[in-house]
């Protein structure tokens, strides 16, 4: 297993893993995981059937390579794995591996660790947000607000852009945490105090809206999501007051909704079901808002709120039931219709990610505990559980094809499902 770790969360106020979420088909071909979340943002597949246990003799271990530290998402194409680390608090880095041998292909750093305020060191200051891979491209965001674009088989760099330079702004005090998305030719990130269109060829900017005070107080937290909303193709973008529906094309605001939270953290992947959007905040409530349209004009209203709060954990959707691990360390079923909530466990572990499929959860917390469940909205129901790492586990989950990664603070491991 992964070595051990001094690395814990006692800080309110640090930010450790978020993405984003929508309906982009991004790596919907079976077998690869290309963006954050996976093939729709949703960490949600189809068509794959998981057995009921995730013991030695159904989840195989495969190969393990110790890294350097990191929070972001591998990225799985068909023969390759793509992992970040942060280097010595001095740089930041890539590399591309053999996705059969866990093999080095190639590895391209820059220079790009900042150090996060003191009052949230214990959470570490090494590269957060999740890369996304298209087209042979692979785009990496930097802690220190910077996007590289790397030929994916080479390692070449194809351009790069530095956000804090490029808009006169602060580096932000938590690092970028947004996971780009991509929709056509251009890339969308909340990066440079804003959220910002780019080419995805040149990496030239387009436009940047939303506009915050950047530092401290400004960028976000949470990562961009398309969808159609009242039958209008939208990006949904959490910041770290409000939620809003934005324009793909001009960067025009349809609508806004303030979303209340302890210091704006506004930190996990907002749930969009139909023309409603759900969402959960740490010092904040659990809300379901719905997006009506009257002419030209959107407006926004609450459907439900509940005192419940989520916080890093982004939540799945299965059968008009949400599942969602929350801030007090519990993870419950919410019926998405009432807002009743069905039932909640004990404290499991300050983060979860998840993968679900076929009615069934697959969890990984942050404490290297793997759980295999059944979404069930009578009664938590646990299949299957098992330790995979001895070290801290805050990385999303990725499950693909036959593959199972486990990225560790200090490692990446590799687990097949036996057939």
């Amino acid at each position: 297993m992964f070595g051990k770790s001094c690395f814990r969360v006692v800080v309110a106020g640090m930010v450790l893993c978020a993405g984003g979420l929508g309906f982009r088909s991004v790596g919907a071909a079976e077998g690869v995981w290309l963006q954050w979340r996976g093939p729709e943002r949703t960490s949600q597949l189809t068509g794959v059937e998981w057995p009921d246990g995730i013991g030695e003799q159904q989840l195989v271990a495969g190969w393990e390579i110790p890294l350097e530290p990191s929070y972001s998402t591998p990225i799985v194409t068909e023969d390759r794995v793509f992992v970040t680390e942060t280097v010595d608090k001095k740089e930041e880095r890539v590399r591309a591996l053999d996705r059969e041998t866990g093999e080095e292909l190639w590895q391209v750093s820059w220079p790009g660790a900042i150090t996060v305020p003191f009052f949230a060191m214990a959470n570490g200051s090494w590269i957060r947000a999740t890369p996304i891979y298209d087209s042979g491209k692979l785009y990496v965001p930097g802690m220190k607000d910077y996007l590289i674009c790397l030929d994916a088989n080479t390692g070449d760099k194809m351009w790069d852009i530095d956000f804090v330079a490029h808009y006169d702004v602060s580096v932000p005090a938590f690092g970028c945490v947004c996971s780009p998305l991509i929709e056509g030719d251009y890339l969308y990130i909340q990066a440079g105090s804003g959220f910002i269109k780019l080419n995805k060829l040149t990496g030239e900017p387009v436009w940047r809206v939303l506009t915050d005070k950047g530092g401290m107080e400004g960028a976000a937290f949470s990562s961009p999501v398309i969808a159609e909303i009242e039958g209008v193709q939208q990006l949904v973008v959490q910041t770290r007051t409000s939620l809003a529906g934005v324009s793909p094309e001009s960067g025009d605001i349809y609508w806004t909704q303030e979303v209340p939270a302890f210091r704006g953290m506004n930190i996990l992947t907002p749930l969009v079901v139909g023309d409603q959007v759900f969402t959960s905040t740490y010092g904040g409530k659990t809300w379901l808002y719905e997006v009506t349209k009257n002419g030209d004009a959107f407006q926004t209203n609450v459907v439900w709120e509940e005192n419940q709060q989520g916080y890093m954990s982004s939540p799945v959707l299965i059968d008009d039931h949400i599942y969602l691990h929350m801030k007090n360390e519990r993870f419950c079923c919410i019926d998405v219709k009432t807002g009743e909530r069905k039932w909640t466990t004990g404290a499991m572990g300050k983060y979860w990610s998840m993968v679900a499929t076929g009615g069934k959860i697959l969890a990984l917390n942050d404490r290297g505990n793997l759980y295999l469940i059944r979404a069930n909205p009578e009664k938590f129901d646990v299949l299957d559980e098992r330790t995979v790492s001895d070290d801290s586990t805050w990385a999303h989950l990725v499950v693909t094809g036959d593959d199972v990664f486990v990225r560790a603070l200090s490692g990446l491991k590799k687990f097949s499902w036996k057939r």
